[in-house]
Formats: structure tokens, sequence, C-alpha cells
């Protein structure tokens, strides 16, 4: 009776918000491993490429400004500035909930990490991470479906993904839940990212799609700012050019998304493996600096994790969450004040549980010699290291299952340790 109860009410919670939910999947086991069973991990899915170098900005590299020109992140203190971390890192000003917990010791930052892949593609990239495979389409299941299955023996737990569509990173033999809320953005904005992907090497259709998508970026901003000028006239307000066009965005759906996650999780029985997909963070144009497209999509992010980090109140003692993307973006600005497909970018890693010190992996700076490429952020971690570490410090999961079940081939790519307290 208390599972049929409880589910209701998180039932009824996601109908008053007008979505929809369901959970698929085994009742809770309970074992002598109490500690680790009480245990939650999140993983959000920034899909399109989020710029690294944004969401972390190195203010403190000497190369820094220089490269990103007109996109830089000022320094700390200056109207626009880089929220401070240490001497080098500081966080977008857009992620002012991110920063909060740093400074509580609960957010870290993971400045140069990369999945195995360095095709510079959506789709091949996006396979990679949520596969956790070596190469694109070396497996046909996701990584967190096999945390389920190697955990399955000592604890059976739920899982949850926020998206419009199953992601591949949860789908497999071990059934999973699904939540659509209707302040999600993308059912599946990622196609003509992937078609762009897919056409890249084509002479005709390669160069059109991709002036289609920048062009479309281009239009979206300015139908935002045609809106928004429209509205301060009918309000009687002068109108006045923004200094970068933005499209619409809800904070408050937003931060929604994040406290209805973590009211699902605190419910027995309920969820305590959570995947978030987060569209939109491919910036080719128009990308901005402390205002512009690319902040409007880290303010969504940061209210999603902020909703998250509050709703789950003293069980966010217990959670970790990773918002990690496919790849970052190159360190030099491009001819339409937007970045392109790069190789390493930052990932966030934040919770209640974890060891508080410094940034995660190592620091390759924005020297030319260290570009990779010459023009990328070079990769000084693994995703899978990172990923081991959290499932084995947070989720006391065996050096065995991570090399070989739940990351195939890759015992090259050592846990990170020291990451989860």
């Amino acid at each position: 009776m208390t599972t049929s109860l409880s589910r209701r009410s998180a039932l009824a919670y996601a109908a008053s918000l007008g979505v929809s939910v369901s959970f698929v999947g085994r009742a809770a086991h309970a074992g002598s491993e109490r500690d680790l069973a009480s245990r939650k991990l999140v993983v959000v899915v920034c899909r399109g490429g989020m710029d690294g170098l944004s969401v972390s900005p190195p203010v403190g590299d000497p190369n820094y400004a220089s490269l990103r020109e007109r996109i830089a992140i000022a320094p700390f203190g200056q109207p626009g500035g880089a929220l401070k971390l240490d001497d080098t890192f500081g966080l977008h000003p857009a992620l002012a909930s991110v920063h909060r917990l740093a400074l509580a010791g609960q957010a870290r930052i993971v400045p140069a990490v990369a999945t195995p892949d360095r095709a510079r593609s959506h789709f091949e990239a996006q396979d990679v991470l949520e596969s956790g495979a070596t190469t694109a389409y070396g497996a046909g299941s996701g990584w967190l479906n096999r945390t389920l299955q190697a955990l399955a023996p000592a604890r059976k737990i739920e899982a949850l993904a926020v998206s419009g569509n199953m992601p591949l990173i949860l789908r497999g033999p071990v059934q999973a839940g699904s939540w659509s809320p209707g302040g999600l953005e993308g059912h599946d904005q990622r196609l003509p990212r992937i078609l762009a992907d897919l056409y890249a090497k084509d002479p005709l259709l390669g160069p059109a799609l991709a002036s289609g998508l920048q062009t479309q970026d281009m239009a979206k901003a300015a139908a935002s700012m045609a809106q928004l000028q429209a509205n301060m006239q009918a309000s009687g307000m002068p109108a006045q050019p923004a200094p970068a066009a933005q499209p619409r965005q809800n904070p408050d759906a937003a931060r929604q998304v994040g406290t209805t996650v973590a009211k699902f999780m605190q419910e027995p029985n309920g969820p305590q493996i959570v995947a978030i997909s987060i569209d939109n963070f491919d910036t080719h144009a128009n990308q901005g600096a402390a205002q512009g497209l690319l902040a409007q999509r880290l303010a969504y992010l940061d209210s999603v994790l902020g909703g998250l980090s509050d709703g789950l109140g003293a069980e966010w003692n217990n959670t970790v969450v990773v918002a990690a993307t496919e790849f970052g973006r190159t360190a030099r600005v491009n001819g339409t004040g937007g970045t392109d497909h790069g190789t390493a970018s930052t990932a966030l890693v934040l919770g209640g549980a974890l060891k508080r010190t410094g940034i995660v992996g190592d620091w390759p700076t924005l020297q030319p010699a260290k570009l990779f490429e010459n023009r990328d952020t070079a990769p000084t971690l693994d995703m899978r290291a990172l990923f081991k570490g959290v499932l084995a410090e947070h989720l006391g999961i065996e050096r065995r299952a991570l090399d070989t079940q739940i990351f195939p081939d890759s015992a090259t790519a050592q846990a990170a340790r020291g990451v989860v307290a």
C-alpha cells in the first residue's frame, strides 16, 4: 500500500504540472548495504557541444582573452565577469546556483575532459558519450543501463530518463522510467545537426546545411529581438536594442524541472539514477559572452541544477550530479561570433557527497603549442575515467565491472580518484 500511495502522489504532482510520467522498473531491494543503497546519481547530457571555455572560463590563463576576443568572459570583479573559483578558473556569470554550491564545496569543474571520439561529429560523439564504448556504435546499450545491471545482484533500483525520448544512455535490458516535462525543450532538435554531420564531407550539401543552421540560429535570435521590441512598444517603453539577441527562456519552468525530479527521487521506490537531456548548446554563431545564446542555455542548465539541489533537501548529501557534453568547441572565436566543434570541454560535478578540493584532472593551458591540433582545448582526462571514478566511489562498483561490463575494453582509462568523499 505504501508503494501505491507514493506512486500515486508522484503521478498527481506531475499531473498538476500538465505532464506525464511513467515508472517502469522493479521494486527497490532492501539489502544490507544501506549506506550505498541510499545514494543517488544524476547525469545531465548537454547536447550540442557545450563550450567549456565559457562554462568555466580560465580568465587567469594569459592566452584566454586573445583567443576568445569578443566572446571572452570578463575577469573577476568586472561587469559580466566570471564568478571566481580560484586564481585561474571562474564560472560563467549565468551559473549563479552552481557557483553558490561551489563556494559550499558542493560543485567542482573538470576543465579538460573528452570522450575517446575525435571525429567532432554530434552523431558519433553523443553515441560514444552515452554508450560508454571506445568507438562510435561500439555498444547497443547505454552505460547507465549497464550500471543498473551491475548493481542488480546486490540492490535493484529504479532509473528515470527526463527527455522527449528514451536516450541511449539508459537504453538496454533493464527497464527504466521516462518523464517528458512540458517545459523541457527539444523533442528531437538534434536531427538537423545530425544531418549536417552526415553530409559534412559532401561538397554541395555540407556547406549548405552548415550555412542553413547558422541562418536558423540567427533567425531565432532576430525573431526573439523583434518580439522583445514589440512587447516594449506595447507597454509604452522605448524600444532599445539589447547587446545580444536572446531566445525566450523561462527560468521558473527550468527550476520546476529540477524540483520535480527531486520530488520523484525522494519518493519511496523512486528513481535513484536519473538521466536528464538538455539540448541546443551548438553555438556556431552569435554565442555571446556574459549575455547571448550560450548564456541563455547555461541559465537554463543552472536553474535545473539549482532546483534539483534545493528540492532534494537532506538527500542532496547522498547525491552526485555530473553534467557533461559530447565535445567542446574551438579555442578561437569564428567569423560569425561563435565557435565550431572542438575536443575537450568542461564537465560539472555537483552534490553534497563530493570531496571538497580543487579541479578534477589537469589543465593543459591554452598556450598555442598545447592546443589540440592547433585549435581545441587539449583533453587531459578521459570521460570514462570521470564516470568510473563516480561509480566506484559513490556507488561502490568494482573495477572489473567498470573496465569490462559498464565501459567495455576500457582498462587503460583508469578511474579518476578523489572525486567523491
